[in-house]
């Protein structure tokens, strides 16, 4: 007897029909029309999906250019935040396709299938990034002529110069990727070298004077990283350099520095981890922001206001 009689057959094939009519689905990912919040379909093309890296499952967004798509680069960035993705989708839309991935594995959507899989170095999170961009280009083969730039802010500045070297020697090996640039905000890359530039940055910007400066570069030797006590000449100057800028907003020198969570800074002002005074930072009580400053906390906003602010219509 026949695994499948004509009638059911028939169904079944009616409704994977009718499941494929009522999907606006692409080849590898889907392309979403509406999202909660927001009246109507989205003046704009987007599509999401996964691509499979080993046992990985990468997440992306996809938004494609408003200009002409067959020929605008695609931007591949990772490590947004909000107000960078607002900005950059309100300038970016008319000339490029941006490719947004949840990278590294383990963050946003992106999950892995063994935790083997998990990357536990910045180089092998890179190396799943660029399997990552080489299998999206391969199931959107419309994208591979034009020229891909990879962007990155904040920590991940580390990551996408990885990605970047990775593309280069895979050009050489064979694997041909036109890569047009590589574009970096306010990125994290070697400490040694984002501790001297500092100091530099503030002397240009007229926040540390000239004469001290100068005496710094003299008694430092033009390395200001991981300075001791028992350098007291070097490390006298570099008090007196951070003294100068601790009341400066390091994110955007021209607004005001204003508190978050702790109450004030404690510590070197380089740390990066609260593992510190936890305490301290736990139990602290409230502090009511300085009028002169923005509350702490970012409004509550509707995917539709959200896509207004960008002008996405």
């Amino acid at each position: 007897m026949s695994p499948c009689s004509r009638q059911p057959c028939l169904r079944s094939l009616l409704l994977l029909l009718l499941l494929l009519c009522s999907t606006d689905a692409a080849l590898y990912g889907t392309i979403v029309k509406s999202l909660p919040g927001f009246d109507g379909k989205l003046p704009f093309k987007l599509e999401t999906g996964y691509v499979t890296v080993g046992y990985s499952e990468l997440f992306y967004y996809f938004m494609e250019s408003e200009g002409n798509p067959k020929e605008d680069p695609v931007l591949l960035w990772y490590g947004v935040v909000l107000v960078v993705l607002l900005s950059m989708v309100f300038f970016m839309k008319l000339t490029a396709s941006i490719l947004f991935v949840d990278a590294p594995v383990g963050t946003g959507f992106s999950y892995a299938t063994s935790t083997n899989a998990y990357p536990r170095t910045d180089t092998n999170s890179a190396a799943q990034t660029y399997e990552f961009l080489k299998q999206w280009l391969a199931e959107h083969p419309q994208f591979l002529k034009v020229q891909p730039f990879i962007g990155a802010d904040s920590f991940s500045g580390i990551y996408a110069a990885i990605v970047v070297q990775h593309i280069l020697d895979g050009n050489d090996n064979g694997t041909s990727l036109n890569l047009k640039g590589y574009i970096l905000g306010c990125p994290r890359t070697d400490v040694q070298i984002n501790e001297n530039a500092k100091i530099v940055f503030a002397h240009r910007l007229g926040l540390v004077s000239d004469e001290l400066y100068t005496a710094a570069q003299e008694t430092c030797g033009g390395n200001y990283y991981d300075v001791t006590s028992s350098d007291a000449a070097c490390y006298e100057n570099l008090k007196l350099i951070k003294k100068c800028v601790k009341d400066i907003n390091k994110n955007d020198i021209l607004e005001p520095k204003c508190s978050w969570a702790s109450p004030e800074p404690v510590g070197d002002l380089a740390r990066r981890s609260l593992e510190e005074d936890t305490n301290d930072f736990i139990l602290s009580p409230p502090r009511i922001p300085d009028f002169w400053c923005l509350t702490s906390t970012m409004p509550s906003l509707s995917c539709g206001q959200m896509i207004n602010m960008c002008k996405l219509h």
